[in-house]
């Protein structure tokens, strides 16, 4: 608590809370000012500011009437520079799953290819029925959580089976969400931007491809980390 907010120092501790908070003002003011001056500073008061860290790449997926849609843009990018232009981001789980992955390239490749072997060696032993998205999930969800997210895969996942259409999104530490649309990436926000705008519940097939392209275009334009072909 800061001068601002302390009613010791005349502050009226029954004024309305509403309005601007000061409460890091000073807080900020030292960050900023260790940051600027790292040298000023002894080593074990250095404070630096937590980085984000960017995926570069726009991933996104959207329920339609009939099914699932799901895009990627193709950009691989190794800090600012350009990698790769075809990289494949949409990967084979099961003839009717399939996953879109963000972040560490590797991680992405790596998860998916094990979770899909998984899916066959489970299909091999019940029977050889059509796989369950929701297992899928599973397996990713409990897979990526075991890691603590320091294996990098943000993941859109996508499939059909015996109760319809089905759209996950998973974060790197294991959460998953269940979602008409979800986007994900570095582009995620100006994809979501789009979908918020324009998703419908009873859209056709070539509307939801078309919306899936704009999504994925507007994510490529608005991130330098993204773009290349949809």
């Amino acid at each position: 608590m800061s001068e601002f907010s302390n009613p010791a120092i005349g502050v009226d501790s029954n004024a309305p809370s509403g309005g601007f908070s000061f409460d890091n003002v000073h807080r900020n003011a030292l960050i900023q000012q260790n940051t600027a001056n790292p040298q000023s500073s002894s080593d074990s008061n250095k404070s630096v500011l937590p980085l984000a860290t960017k995926t570069g790449t726009t991933i996104v997926g959207l329920v339609y009437k009939n099914g699932i849609v799901l895009g990627a843009d193709t950009r691989s990018t190794n800090d600012t520079t350009v990698a790769d232009k075809n990289c494949e981001k949409i990967h084979y789980i099961a003839p009717n799953i399939y996953c879109c992955g963000a972040g560490t390239a590797a991680d992405t490749e790596k998860t998916t290819e094990l979770i899909s072997s998984q899916m066959e060696l489970l299909r091999m032993n019940t029977g050889g029925g059509q796989s369950r998205v929701v297992t899928a999930c599973t397996l990713l969800k409990r897979m990526l959580f075991r890691y603590q997210g320091y294996v990098s895969a943000a993941l859109v996942l996508g499939g059909c089976d015996v109760n319809g259409p089905h759209l996950y999104q998973i974060y790197p530490h294991g959460s998953t969400g269940k979602l008409p649309f979800t986007t994900m990436g570095s582009g995620s926000l100006a994809a979501m931007a789009v979908f918020e705008a324009d998703y419908r519940d009873d859209l056709e097939e070539e509307d939801a491809v078309r919306l899936v392209q704009r999504a994925i275009l507007a994510g490529g334009f608005n991130d330098l980390g993204a773009g290349a072909n949809v």
